[in-house]
Order: C-alpha cells, then structure tokens, then sequence
C-alpha cells in the first residue's frame, strides 16, 4: 500500500513538473527566441496559467457550429491562432491550405501528439497512438484488411442480415432510442467481422460489457485512482486484451488440428501476418472494434436524424433504394453494384459527415520549426487541426450551415475542404466499411419504417461527439420487411 501511494505522489509531482514546464517554457521562447521569428508566431492569448484557455474550447457546442470559442478568436485573431491547449502551447488552425498541409506532412514536419492519458487506455501500439514505422505497418494491414473485406459477399451479407434482424426487432414497437439500435447493430457487425462471433456467444458479451467500461472511460477525467471511470476503463482493456488472446490461441489451436471451418473474418488474416507483434494484432482487433463500433453508430444516428428535418431528400433517397429493389429478387442480397449504385446515398453520408462532424479536429506536434504562408510554428508545439470550421466554411461551402445532400453531386469529395476522415498517411483505414453499413442499414429501413424525431435533441461536441437524450424517434411501419426477413 505504501508502495502504491509512493508512485502517486511520484506521478502527481513529476505532472506538475511537466505542466509546469509546458506552460512557461514557451513564456521563456517568446521573451528571449529571436524577435522576427516571434513575431511570427500567429497571434491569439494562452490564457490561465497552466489550464490556459483548454476549458473555453472544451466547452460542448452543437456539432454543427463553430462553438463560441472559435467564433470568438477567429473574429479576433483569423483562421489561424495560438493558444494554450492540452497543456501545451498550441497553434489552432481553421484554414483549410494550413489543415491540408498538416495532415500530408505527418512523419515529416508533424506528428500525432494525443494527450498522454488517451495512450494510458489505447496502449502505446494502438494505430490511432501509434507514430513512424510502428503506424506504417499497422495501417498497412488495416488497408490490406478493408481492401480484401469491402466487397466481399460474406461481410455484406452479414451486414444486410445483421440490419434486417433489427429492423425486425422493432416491429410493433412505437419508439427506440436510435443511439443505443445504431451501437448495437455496429458492434454486432464489427465483432462478426473481427473475430467472427455472433451476438448470442458468451464472449460476444464478454467483450461488450467491458467495451462499454472502455468507452466510458475513454472520454472521461484522466484520473487513474481506483474506481474511477478512467482507472476501470484502463482495467476494462486489459481484460478486452486477454479475451482477444485467448480467442487468438483457440483459433491457432483449431488451425494446427484441422478442426473447424476456416473462418473469413480479420483474425484469420491477422494470424498469418508475421510483420506485427502479438501485442500489436492483440491492439488492432481493439482499433478495428472501437474505429467499427462508435464512430460508425454516431455516422448513422447524424444520417437519421437529418434525413427526419429533410423530408425531400428523405424522398429522394427512398425512390434510389426502391429502385434498386425492383430489380433484385425477392429474397436477393445486396451487392457491391448495389452499392456502387447508391449515388445519392453516398451524398446523405457525405453531407452528415460535413453538416454533423463525427470528428472536430485531431492532434499533432511540431517536429521541427515550420513556417508556413508567413506564419511561424515553433518546434515542439501542439498544432490541432480543426475540420469543424472548414466544413462549416461560408466561403467554401455554399448554404453551408444548412443540410443539402445534393451539393455533393458537383462538389469534390476528396478535395482540401472536406476531411472527414482526416488526411494524409493517417487517414481513417476503415471509412469505406462504414459507409457500406450505413448505405445497406438505409436501405431497409427508408424502405419499411418513416420515422420522427422527439423532443429537442441534437448532436453536441464535448469535444466528443453524442446526442444528448439518445435521439429518440417514433416509428410507423410502412409495409413488411424486405427480402431475407425470415432469416
């Protein structure tokens, strides 16, 4: 016990020696650095001693805004500006050229600095941690993984069968909360795809329980004292880690013996890869079910809740899946043409990625100084990225503060001024899986239920992104289910 306490009084005080350091360190470079290179440095304030202005930007703010925070210092300072966030001096940035360059210069000029708490719970070989040849080989496989999944029958099927199951589960129900439907349906469809486990398995369970105490935790006060959220979600992981080994060491088991039917899921392929470390397949299977499970559900509860204030493009969209529909047979799966065929509900998905923002900004360091179009980054510094502002961008996006669909159909996609996934070498690996779920969940559901939205309920950053009341809808059937239904 004492021993215990010994560490924390050694973590609380080497803490606040780094704070500390943080903050006035970059007092002590503005005062004596060179005097041209300082008045390079963008403008802006750092605010409180050691919090500096971290509070004010954390402040939640409908997603679909700017917040009052980077209202106020882009009206006062411009599209770029120093702070003091996280900690650390920082450079935010609003500007499109200025995110673009950031995000194509990771390994280079920049590179992933997420707060150190976060590397408590993911673990220091997590991709979404991970910097140099470690997130190279990781990412590597991540692609190769979606490349092979994507278009595969199994994994579609098992995403169609999987949306059909729950649409049948809504039948003669009046109501749903939508966030609590959209994370179970992810997660049921990630952890097939992962570890190829169904819902009714007692690991299934297993997993989701303590995968709940992990998300919990990875969005709450730092703080590792035991029973907080923060310290049971660290706990949650390790336990999440030696249910994955163990399943690992079966299914090596079942390989050399022969028995059993090979399985298609990412596991299978991750056992025959000899470039990751077992620590390191064991963290991937984290990343895939934590990339698969929250972001994908919050894509797809932005999706419902928009199309119900946009009755037109509700419509629109419910006329493309009819159509699509008419020329399948009855009990006919959905395929990759299908999906290729869903123009229009590829612009519903894109617009709630612009007009919702799943994710608001992400985290770099200054590798080196970097000046940019006359603006000085010193090296060591925090720069956040903020896509919150370019999406919602007047000058970039006409009507940008309203939910239009149909802008995608002559806007580029790929272009500087919409980054949903992020950008450059860390792009998210898995975004063409979650638009696969969220095209095929649509599919079924505009064509059987119409829905509304109850009470005031929107989508808030905290900087993480949630509904407040679960968004929940009222449904009405509109006729029965579509093929498979009876599976």
């Amino acid at each position: 016990m004492a021993s215990f306490w010994a560490g924390m009084f050694v973590s609380i005080f080497c803490g606040v020696l780094g704070i500390i350091f943080n903050h006035f360190f970059p007092m002590f470079f503005m005062k004596h650095g060179d005097e041209h290179d300082h008045n390079l440095i963008p403008k802006g304030s750092f605010g409180w001693p050691i919090l500096g202005e971290t509070l004010s930007f954390l402040k939640p703010h409908a997603s679909n805004s700017l917040g009052k925070y980077l209202q106020d210092h882009c009206s006062r300072y411009g599209k770029v500006f120093k702070s003091h966030l996280f900690f650390s001096p920082t450079v935010v940035s609003c500007d499109q050229e200025l995110n673009y360059f950031i995000l194509q210069n990771e390994g280079k000029l920049f590179e992933c600095s997420y707060p150190k708490p976060i590397h408590g719970i993911l673990g220091n070989v997590s991709m979404l941690v991970a910097v140099g040849d470690t997130h190279k080989r990781l990412r590597n496989v991540a692609l190769s993984l979606v490349n092979i999944t994507k278009s595969k029958p199994e994994f579609l099927n098992d995403i169609e069968t999987t949306a059909i199951q729950f649409l049948k589960s809504w039948k003669d129900k009046k109501q749903v909360m939508f966030c609590e439907e959209a994370r179970k349906f992810t997660f049921n469809v990630i952890v097939k795809q992962v570890l190829g486990l169904t819902p009714e398995e007692p690991q299934t369970t297993k997993i989701l329980k303590d995968f709940l105490t992990f998300m919990k935790g990875l969005i709450s006060l730092p703080l590792y004292i035991p029973g907080t959220p923060y310290a049971r979600a660290v706990q949650a992981r390790r336990r999440i880690s030696a249910t994955v080994k163990a399943i690992i060491e079966e299914r090596r088991g079942k390989k050399k013996s022969d028995f059993g039917s090979k399985k298609s899921d990412f596991l299978e392929i991750l056992l025959c890869v000899d470039s990751l470390s077992e620590d390191e397949k064991v963290s991937f299977v984290l990343d895939s079910l934590l990339g698969g499970y929250e972001t994908t559900s919050l894509l797809m509860a932005m999706v419902v809740h928009f199309l119900a204030n946009s009755p037109t493009a509700l419509h629109h969209l419910k006329l493309e899946h009819q159509s699509i529909r008419n020329v399948k047979k009855k009990d006919e799966y959905l395929n990759w043409e299908d999906y290729k065929n869903m123009e229009f509900t590829q612009n519903v998905i894109n617009e709630a990625l612009r007009y919702g923002n799943v994710v608001k900004f992400v985290h770099r360091k200054a590798l080196k100084d970097v000046k940019f179009r006359g603006y000085l980054i010193p090296s060591g510094w925090k720069v956040l990225p903020v896509f919150t502002a370019v999406h919602l961008d007047t000058s970039l996006h006409a009507s940008a503060l309203q939910f239009h669909p149909w802008r995608w159909e002559t806007e580029d996609q790929t272009c500087k001024k919409f980054t949903p996934f992020g950008g450059g070498s860390r792009c998210c690996p898995g975004s063409d899986l979650a638009k696969v779920e969220v095209a095929f969940f649509l599919h079924h559901l505009v064509q059987n239920y119409r829905w509304r939205t109850e009470g005031e309920d929107q989508a808030m950053a905290y900087p993480y992104v949630e509904f407040q009341k679960g968004l929940k809808i009222s449904l009405e059937e509109c006729s029965n289910l579509s093929p498979n239904s009876d599976e």
